[in-house]
């Protein structure tokens, strides 16, 4: 007898991505909800296909919390955001959550996926 689960019908575990008759197995595309799908993100959101502005844009005044419904303004837009530890960088934003943001960041020569605490912003801006 076994403790370990074994594969189900078409190779995954039951109750996992992939396993018979849950989200990700066969009869649902788009995989997982919440796992990246094509293109690196949840749904098959694409990164843009531009690069940011080339311009750094001036920090506007400090910010105590980064609020969901402040930031969900910047959705689909090139933001710049400033970080708590002092990094910055460009981001196009795809998701707001109740305690994070995710969406593509860009590392200067190409976009990735990238997810983010909502505490760790100091200030953003977006286009």
């Amino acid at each position: 007898m076994s403790f370990f689960p074994t594969p189900g019908p078409g190779g995954g575990f039951p109750g996992f991505p992939g396993g018979p008759s849950v989200p990700g197995g066969p009869g649902f595309p788009g995989g997982f909800p919440g796992t990246p799908g094509p293109g690196g993100a949840p749904g098959g959101v694409q990164a843009p296909t531009a690069p940011p502005p080339q311009f750094v844009p001036q920090m506007s005044a400090t910010t105590f919390a980064v609020d969901p419904g402040g930031i969900r303004r910047c959705l689909f837009r090139n933001t710049y955001i400033w970080l708590n530890n002092g990094e910055q960088f460009w981001f196009y934003p795809v998701f707001v959550g109740r305690n994070s943001i995710a969406g593509f960041r860009w590392f200067g020569f190409f976009w990735a996926y990238f997810g983010i605490d909502l505490r760790r912003i100091r200030s953003f801006t977006c286009f």
